[in-house]
C-alpha cells in the first residue's frame, strides 16, 4: 500500500479517502487483504483506534469486509449506492432531524426516571441480559444496532404504560431509520464508541436497579447527547 502523509485534518475520514481511493483505482482489488490493523496504524502514523475508524467507515459502504480477528478484505470496488445516498438524505433532512433527536431525549429521560420506580425484577433482569450482550458484540454493527433498540424498548415497556410505549416506538422508528447508517459507521462498527456506549447503558440501568430516578434520568441524558454529537457532525 502506497500511503500519502495525513495532512491537519480528520485523520480517520483522510484515511478512509486514501484507502477508498486505492480501492476505486484499482491498486488494491477485490479479495485482496488489507494489512493487518496494527501495521497500517504504524504507516499512517496514528493509533489503532482512528484506524478501525476508518476501516468501519470502509466496512459501512460496503468496500471492505472486516472477519473475526481484524482480517480485512477488498470487498467491492465501488461503494454501496444505498450507503452514501443514505447519509445524502440524512443530511438534507436538517431541523427534522434535530427536532427527532431532541423529541426523543425528553421522551426518554423521563422513560429512565418512570422505569427507575416502576421496575420489576423481570424488568431488571430482562436489562441487564441486554447490557451484558452489549459488552460481547462491541464493534459489530449489526448486533450493536440490534440491541441498542432492544434496552431502550425495554426501558420502556418498564415503565410498565403503554401510552409512553407508543410513543417511544414512534418516535425511535423515526429517529432509527433517520440515522442508521450514521449509527453503523459511527457508532456500532467503532470499537472504542460502542465500549463507551455499553458504560452509559450500564450507568443507567445501574441508576434503575437502584430506583433513582433523577440519576437514571441525568445517565439518559449524558447516553443521548453523546449519539446526538455524533449525528450533529452528518446535518447540515
Amino acid at each position: 500500500m502506497e500511503i500519502e502523509k495525513l495532512e491537519k485534518r480528520n485523520h480517520y475520514e483522510e484515511i478512509t479517502e486514501q484507502i477508498r481511493g486505492m480501492i476505486t483505482s484499482g491498486k488494491l482489488k477485490v479479495g485482496d487483504k488489507l494489512p493487518s490493523t496494527k501495521e497500517m496504524a504504524e504507516r499512517f502514523g496514528v493509533g489503532r483506534s482512528t484506524m478501525r475508524e476508518a476501516l468501519s467507515a470502509l466496512k459501512a459502504v460496503g468496500l471492505i469486509e472486516i472477519r473475526q480477528g481484524g482480517v480485512c478484505r477488498v470487498l467491492r470496488d465501488q461503494p454501496l449506492s444505498e450507503a452514501a445516498g443514505a447519509l445524502d438524505a440524512l443530511q438534507l433532512q436538517g431541523s427534522t432531524l434535530l427536532e427527532l433527536l431532541e423529541a426523543r431525549q425528553s421522551l426518554e429521560s423521563s422513560n429512565a426516571a418512570i422505569a427507575a420506580r416502576k421496575r420489576t425484577e423481570a424488568d431488571i433482569e430482562h436489562l441487564r441480559s441486554i447490557v451484558d450482550q452489549m459488552q460481547a458484540a462491541a464493534g459489530d454493527d449489526a448486533e450493536g444496532e440490534r440491541l441498542d433498540l432492544a434496552f431502550h424498548q425495554g426501558l420502556a415497556l418498564a415503565t410498565h404504560n403503554s401510552i409512553i410505549v407508543q410513543l417511544f416506538e414512534t418516535i425511535m422508528l423515526q429517529t432509527a431509520n433517520a440515522i442508521r447508517d450514521v449509527r453503523r459507521v459511527e457508532i456500532y462498527a467503532n470499537r472504542d464508541i460502542a465500549e463507551q456506549l455499553y458504560r452509559e447503558h450500564s450507568e443507567i440501568l445501574d441508576a434503575v436497579v437502584r430506583g433513582n430516578p433523577q440519576q437514571a434520568s441525568d445517565a439518559m441524558q449524558v447516553h443521548l447527547q453523546h449519539v446526538e454529537n455524533i449525528v450533529h457532525k452528518h446535518v447540515r
